[in-house]
C-alpha cells in the first residue's frame, strides 16, 4: 500500500474532523469525522464554501486568516470559532489549518483539522456564569453588609482580618489613623471602658477572638481624640472547620458611644442627687432618734416616730445605693483593707438579719467555719453578706429557710447564701448583675428596691480579687457564691 493511500485511510478514519479547501475556498474533501460533526454527508460539504460552515459572528475573522494564509502572509492558522450545522445548530470548533504549496511554490490546497470542542465550551460558559453568579452576589452581600450601622469583621485561623465592612474600616481609621496592618492585637487608640486605660495587645477583641473567645458586649473606646472618641460593644463568635477546630472568627462591633454618655450623666446625676439627699437626711434622722428618747411622747406618737424612723432608714440605704452604684461604675471600688476573720463577720451579720427574718416567719440557719482570716475591707463585705441575706429573706415565703455557710474551699474563703424562696429563671440570671434591674417576679410582689444591690456586691467582691455565682430555680430557691482570698496565714 503506497503512502498515499495509507493518508487517504488515516484521515478517513481520524477522531479528528479533516477537510480539504481549495485556495478558491470550496471544500475539496471531508473525512467521516468531520460529517459527523456537521450532522450532514461528504456530499453536502463537496464544492461549499468552507465560509458558510462558519457562524456569521465568527466568518469575518475566519475569511481574514484565510486569505492571509493564501496570499502567503501566514504559513496556518489556529481559530476557535463556531460552525454551522446542516440542521443550524451550532458547534464550537477548535480549528487548525496549514497551506500545502505545489512544487512551484503556487498554493493548492489548505489543510484543515477541527476538533469539538462544544462541550468544553458550555462547561467553560456555566463556569463564567457560576462565577459571575458567586460574584454577584458577594456583591449583592457587600452592598448589604455596607448599609449596616454595626463594624462587621472576619478574621482567619491565624488572626489575619479576611473581609470587613465600611462601618468597620470607618472606626479603624479612627483607631489607627496611620494605618492598620490587618493582624489580630495591633495597638493603637483603643482604650477599655473607663475610655482612658489603653488595652495591652492581648485585651484587643480581635486578639481574644483569635484566641478562640466568645464573647458579648466587650465595651472598648476607639479614638485619640475625646471629642472624636466612639464607644463599641464588641461580640465574637468562633468558626469552625469540618473537623470541629478552630477556622476563624465573625466579629461585630456596635457603636454605643450615645448609650455610655447617657448613662455617664445618668451615674453624675445620680451621684450629685446622692450626695446632696445625704445631709439632710442624717439631719433627719439624727433628730428622729432624738424624739425617739422624748418621755413625753404618747404610745400613738412613738410608734409613728418609729414607722418615720424606719422609712427614713430604707431611704438612707436606697440613697447610699444610688451613690454606691455610680461611684462604682466610674472606677474601680477604693478599699481600705484591714485583717480580719471572717467568721465574725458573718456571725455579726446573721444576728443582724434575725430580727427581720423572725418578722417575715422565716428561718435563718448559719453554718460558720472558725478562723479564716482575710485582708479586706470589712465594711464592704459586710455591705454583701448584709445584701444577700436581706435578698434571700425578702424573696422567701413565710415558713422558708435562709441558710448561710462559711466554708474553706482550694485555698478560699466561700460565703454561700441559700433560700427557699421564689426562685428565677435563665432571663433573669442574664440581667441579674445589671444596675436597676428587677426581676418579674419581684415586681409583682411589690417587694421594696431599686435594683442596684447586686451589682454593688460584684462590683466589692470584684475589687477584692474573688467571685459572685448564681444558681436558681423557679419556685426551688436561690443560692449565691462569693468567694473571696484568704490571708497566706489563714
Amino acid at each position: 500500500m503506497d503512502v498515499e493511500r495509507m493518508w487517504q485511510l488515516t484521515a478517513e478514519h481520524s477522531p479528528v474532523g479533516m477537510t480539504l479547501v481549495s485556495p478558491d475556498g470550496l471544500v475539496l474533501t471531508a473525512n467521516r469525522a468531520l460529517c459527523a460533526m456537521l450532522r450532514c454527508d461528504e456530499t453536502d460539504l463537496r464544492g461549499r464554501s468552507y465560509a458558510l460552515l462558519t457562524h456569521e459572528s465568527d466568518r469575518a475573522r475566519h475569511v481574514a486568516l484565510f486569505d492571509e494564509t493564501i496570499a502567503g502572509t501566514r504559513a496556518s492558522y489556529r481559530l476557535t470559532k463556531r460552525c454551522v450545522r446542516r440542521d443550524g445548530t451550532t458547534l464550537w470548533g477548535d480549528l487548525s489549518a496549514a497551506l500545502l504549496r505545489t512544487d512551484s511554490g503556487e498554493p493548492r490546497y489548505v489543510i484543515g483539522q477541527l476538533l469539538d470542542v462544544t462541550r468544553q465550551r458550555d462547561h467553560e460558559d456555566e463556569l463564567a456564569e457560576a462565577l459571575e453568579q458567586i460574584l454577584r452576589q458577594r456583591r449583592t452581600a457587600q452592598a448589604i453588609l455596607d448599609t449596616v450601622g454595626v463594624g462587621l469583621l472576619l478574621i482567619d485561623r491565624d488572626g489575619r482580618f479576611e473581609e470587613s465592612n465600611k462601618r468597620h474600616a470607618n472606626l479603624l481609621k479612627l483607631a489607627y489613623p496611620e494605618g492598620h496592618l490587618g493582624v489580630s492585637g495591633q495597638l493603637g487608640a483603643v482604650f477599655a471602658a473607663d475610655a482612658s486605660t489603653a488595652l495591652r495587645s492581648e485585651e484587643m477583641p480581635t486578639s481574644r477572638a483569635a484566641r478562640g473567645d466568645e464573647f458579648d458586649d466587650y465595651r472598648i473606646w476607639v479614638g485619640a481624640d475625646p471629642l472624636e472618641q466612639r464607644a463599641l460593644s464588641v461580640s465574637a463568635r468562633s468558626m469552625r472547620d469540618s473537623e470541629g477546630g478552630f477556622d476563624g472568627a465573625a466579629m461585630a462591633y456596635s457603636d454605643i458611644t450615645d448609650l455610655m454618655r447617657a448613662i455617664r450623666t445618668r451615674d453624675a446625676f445620680l451621684a450629685s442627687v446622692s450626695h446632696e439627699l445625704r445631709t439632710p437626711l442624717a439631719s433627719v434622722i439624727g433628730y428622729l432618734e432624738l424624739l425617739v428618747d422624748h418621755e413625753d411622747l404618747s404610745a400613738g406618737a412613738a410608734r409613728q416616730v418609729e414607722a418615720i424612723q424606719r422609712n427614713a432608714g430604707r431611704l438612707r440605704g436606697l440613697v447610699s445605693d444610688l451613690l454606691d452604684s455610680a461611684q462604682h461604675r466610674a472606677g474601680p471600688v477604693l478599699l481600705s483593707r484591714t485583717p480580719i476573720d471572717l467568721s465574725e463577720l458573718v456571725n455579726e451579720a446573721l444576728l443582724a438579719a434575725l430580727p427581720s427574718a423572725r418578722q417575715a416567719g422565716v428561718s435563718l440557719d448559719g453554718t460558720i467555719e472558725n478562723s479564716l482570716r482575710a485582708d479586706v475591707d470589712p465594711g464592704r463585705v459586710r455591705q454583701v453578706v448584709d445584701n444577700l441575706v436581706s435578698n434571700a429573706v425578702k424573696y422567701t415565703d413565710t415558713g422558708g429557710t435562709v441558710a448561710v455557710r462559711l466554708r474553706l474551699a482550694a485555698g478560699a474563703g466561700v460565703i454561700e447564701v441559700s433560700d427557699t424562696g421564689i426562685g428565677m429563671d435563665e432571663s433573669d440570671l442574664e440581667e441579674l448583675f445589671t444596675p436597676f434591674f428587677r426581676t418579674e417576679a419581684a415586681r409583682e410582689r411589690h417587694t421594696p428596691g431599686v435594683g442596684l444591690g447586686l451589682g454593688i456586691c460584684e462590683a466589692i467582691v470584684v475589687a477584692h480579687g474573688g467571685g459572685i455565682e448564681v444558681a436558681s430555680v423557679v419556685d426551688g430557691g436561690t443560692t449565691f457564691t462569693v468567694t473571696l482570698p484568704l490571708s497566706d496565714d489563714a
